[in-house]
């Protein structure tokens, strides 16, 4: 297993994208800390899966089970950092770091609002920011490399009306990532995107229950379906293993073709 003896910590993995990525780094060897925010009952059900999987779990903030417990809000600089610090405290090391933890709110440009616009850029881009920081200073501090990964978006290239935050959000991520390769490669450490088109998870559920919308959008992809999990998890432990030790700096788009074939309805 290419992961072996790993230690990943992957934000915002009690479903969805976050949930499939630490299935597969667990299958791959490492052993995986959970994160979330407001939905135990989630991460449960991924360490289950995790457990399933044949990897090693490690819980944050999980009453029901023994072990690492914090609560922590990717969109607070002192919960990412206390998560990051914690877990190196209590597992000896992290060796990979997913920023995975997203949202998006839907509105018009001129009514976007100052407490919906900081929820987006906090979460997004701020808390990724000193999530990685806090991982950086581990990596430096112990003389080891280490592997950054972060879920962008096709919205990092690809203009999405009404969800300005976000793809302002997922632009910085793309920035930030080109800027940290060159900042970061003489220390050894890695730092790539991964850039999901549609994909069939929990966020997606109104539009999963719109055959309409759902028709349009299937159109716009060449490959002619939803993303899964497990799509953006492939290629995220690839850039987690040594299989991708020179690469840095890059995105990488799972879309199934939609960022060359998009046509707003």
């Amino acid at each position: 297993m290419r992961l072996d003896g790993k230690v990943a910590l992957v934000t915002g993995s009690s479903q969805g994208i976050g949930q499939g990525i630490a299935i597969r780094l667990a299958a791959e060897g490492a052993s995986v800390i959970i994160n979330y925010r407001s939905h135990p009952e989630g991460a449960e059900e991924t360490l289950a899966k995790v457990e399933a999987s044949g990897g090693k779990c490690y819980m944050a903030q999980c009453p029901k089970n023994p072990g690492y417990a914090i609560k922590a809000d990717t969109g607070m600089v002192e919960d990412v950092q206390r998560l990051v610090m914690e877990s190196v405290e209590h597992f000896g090391k992290l060796d990979i770091l997913v920023n995975n933890a997203g949202i998006e709110k839907h509105a018009p440009f001129w009514d976007v609002t100052e407490s919906d616009y900081d929820a987006v850029l906090n979460v997004n881009l701020k808390g990724v920011f000193f999530a990685t920081q806090a991982m950086v200073r581990h990596l430096i501090a112990t003389k080891r490399p280490g592997k950054i990964i972060n879920i962008s978006s096709v919205h990092e290239e690809l203009p999405f009306p009404n969800f300005t935050a976000y793809c302002t959000s997922k632009g910085g991520m793309k920035m930030l990532t080109r800027n940290l390769a060159v900042e970061l490669g003489s220390l050894g450490i890695t730092i790539n995107n991964v850039a999901p088109g549609a994909i069939e998870t929990p966020i997606n559920t109104k539009l999963l229950n719109d055959p309409e919308k759902l028709g349009a959008l299937l159109k716009n992809i060449p490959l002619g379906r939803l993303g899964q999990p497990q799509d953006v998890a492939a290629l995220v432990a690839f850039l987690a293993s040594d299989d991708a030790n020179y690469i840095t700096g890059t995105t990488f788009f799972a879309d199934g073709g939609l960022l060359w074939n998009y046509q707003e309805q």
